[in-house]
Order: structure tokens, then C-alpha cells, then sequence
């Protein structure tokens, strides 16, 4: 029997079929000994999830990736969590870079100076780029997510970062891209290739949030350049992508130029929210009227239906079901599709701010 995830999770309620007791009170009453006083219908479906993989007899392998997996997003969803209201950059690149090389230096280099403008830093853990991430963002401004990999643990750095240990790549890759605010991608071999082209999918399909992605290479290099030259030509021109996913990457060939994409998208830009229909976006300044008909003029075509772009004050009464108060908001009906042309409507609002 094949389920969807829907119809899957309505057989979640069906446990312990047997009459001999009654599941469903015992979780409950699982759940109430716990000191826990808030998302107590996740901690339920938890609990009865993980008691229905039991009834299904499901294979020991399978059980065991699916309690390390747990285990390890627990552990990393604790050392992230007293940072939550700083602003954070991943770097991506080649653990085999030396200490000489010119990418080495863009990256320690690029992680101080973020670090200045009081952001963290994450990185894989491991030698190389990663290395020059940590050492350059500092122990107090550093995260480690490292894979356990033998060949990169003799090369790991001895820095006091926050650091977690992973056994498996999909659990390492999404506290890379989750806990983030900013990306930048330095020349690496198959697994950089691997985070940056899976972090375009996912703003491309709207799984993660937009942000800044900039690919980032010493003047001397000509990997971007060949990477975008295989893009423009190999994916854009036979129809594998569009025209507007490029808008999705920035490219940059010194530091200045990388920190200056990231700092410029949250000059007005600060967060986006789905209520609804409703895409919300957050912003520090007043959406003034130019901005508004400017946007219903430019980009339409991102709606809906049509251009139904809405400036909402800080004090308004409809904060209270868009998205909390304190800041400006320009909500509208997003078409979900239009990643890469939503991107370019982000650079419009950071361009026209009052």
C-alpha cells in the first residue's frame, strides 16, 4: 500500500489496534509527564510516530538512521539555539585548499569582516575553506558542522568554534542552509558543487528561504566564470532553467564585493512569511507609495491573479495575523513559482526605501 504524506499522517491517529489497551491515552499521558509547555501536538505526533515505525516491523537499518538522524538534529538544533536572533553566513569550499591559497584568504578574510558587521559564520568543520571560515570569523563568531570522515577529521582545525558532529550528509546539509541568513560558495571540488547547486534548488522550488548566494573567487580564477558560462549556455539556452533563476546568484571576485551583496539585500529586506494566500515580507522602512505602484507595475506577473501589493504599518491591527509587530510589511499573493524574478522584487524594495 502506497500513501501519500497526508494520508499518512491521519494513520499516524490509528495505533495500537489490538483492544488489548488504549495507546492513545498513554501517549497523552506521556506527553502531560513531560515538562514541556508548548507544541505539545508535535511532541504527540512524535511519540506516536515513532511508536507506529515500532507495530511496522520496520528494519533495524532503518530504524537506526532514522534515531541518528534525530539524535544528531537534536544536537544541532541546541548549540544553534542561543544565537537565534544573529544573523549567519554559511561558506562552502574545498577542504583541500592550503593555507597559501588565494581562496584561503578570501575566506578568513571574508568571515572577519562579517564578523565585524556582527554576523556568525557556519561552516563544514573541516580543513581548508572551512578552516580559514573559523579561524577568520573567531571562536565566539563560529560554528562547525562537521562530517565524520576520516580523511577530514586528521585535517580539522583545533579552533574553539561550537561544534557538531554528523554521520550523514542530508542532516549535515540542512543545518548548513537552515540556521543561515547569507551563502558564499568559494571553488571546491564534487561536494561544493553539491551544497551550492543543491541550496539553488531549493530557493528555486521556495524550500528555503531567499538569500544572498554569491560566488566568490580570487581575481586570478576563472571557476565561476566557467561554472556560469556552462549555465548560461548548457541549462539557460536549452530551457532547463530560466532567465530569471540566474537572478537567484551574484557573483564576486574580492571580499568588499561579497559582503556588500549580503549587508545590501537586508538593508530594507528582513525576513518573509507564507499567511495563507499571503506572502508577507517584513522590512525596516515605511513602504512608501512610489515602491508600492512601482512594484504592482514591475511585477505582476509574480501574482497571482493581480497586482495586489499591500503596505501594512507597524501599528496596524493586522499585524496581529501578519506576522507579529514592530516591523513594516508588504503583503501579496504570491504565485509560488516565481523564485527568481521574487528575488529581483527583493533588490526593488531594497532600492526604493525611505
Amino acid at each position: 500500500m502506497h500513501l501519500n504524506s497526508k494520508q499518512y499522517r491521519q494513520s499516524e491517529l490509528n495505533i495500537g489496534g489490538n483492544g488489548t489497551f488504549n495507546l492513545k491515552d498513554l501517549v497523552d499521558e506521556l506527553v502531560r509527564s513531560t515538562n514541556a509547555d508548548q507544541n505539545l501536538d508535535l511532541i504527540r505526533r512524535l511519540i506516536t510516530q515513532s511508536v507506529r515505525l515500532g507495530e511496522n516491523n520496520l528494519d533495524r537499518l532503518d530504524l537506526k538512521i532514522l534515531t541518528s538522524a534525530l539524535h544528531e538534529l537534536g544536537a544541532a538544533f541546541d548549540i544553534f539555539a542561543p544565537f537565534k536572533d544573529r544573523r549567519k553566513l554559511t561558506i562552502f569550499g574545498s577542504a583541500r585548499a592550503r593555507t597559501s591559497n588565494e581562496s584561503y584568504r578570501l575566506a578568513k578574510d571574508l568571515a572577519n569582516a562579517m564578523a565585524d558587521r556582527g554576523w556568525m559564520t557556519v561552516t563544514g568543520g573541516g580543513p581548508g575553506i572551512m578552516e580559514a571560515g573559523m579561524l577568520g570569523a573567531g571562536s565566539d563568531n563560529s560554528f562547525g558542522v562537521g562530517i565524520r570522515l576520516p580523511f577530514e577529521d586528521e585535517g580539522a582545525p583545533t579552533v574553539g568554534v561550537f561544534r557538531v558532529e554528523m554521520k550523514y550528509f542530508f542532516t549535515r546539509k540542512l543545518m548548513l542552509v537552515k540556521e543561515s541568513d547569507a551563502f558564499v560558495s568559494l571553488p571546491g571540488g564534487f561536494g561544493t558543487l553539491d551544497e551550492t547547486f543543491e541550496l539553488l534548488t531549493l530557493m528555486q522550488t521556495g524550500k528555503a528561504q531567499l538569500a544572498p548566494l554569491v560566488l566568490l573567487e580570487p581575481p586570478s580564477s576563472r571557476y565561476f566564470e566557467l561554472l556560469s558560462e556552462f549555465i548560461e549556455e548548457a541549462l539557460n539556452n536549452d530551457g532547463y532553467i530560466s532567465q530569471q533563476d540566474l537572478s537567484l546568484i551574484s557573483f564576486a571576485k574580492d571580499v568588499e564585493t561579497a559582503c556588500a551583496v549580503i549587508t545590501k539585500f537586508y538593508s530594507n529586506f528582513q525576513s518573509m512569511r507564507y499567511f495563507g494566500d499571503q506572502l508577507v515580507i517584513s522590512v525596516h522602512h515605511r513602504p512608501s507609495e512610489l515602491l508600492i505602484s512601482t512594484l504592482k507595475e514591475t511585477f505582476s506577473d509574480i501574482c497571482q491573479k493581480k497586482a495586489d501589493f499591500l503596505a501594512i504599518d507597524a501599528n496596524s491591527d493586522e499585524l496581529s495575523e501578519q506576522g507579529g509587530e514592530g516591523h513594516y510589511k508588504i503583503s501579496f499573493t504570491f504565485n509560488k513559482t516565481s523564485y527568481g524574478r521574487l528575488r529581483e522584487a527583493v533588490d526593488l524594495i531594497n532600492e526604493i526605501s525611505s
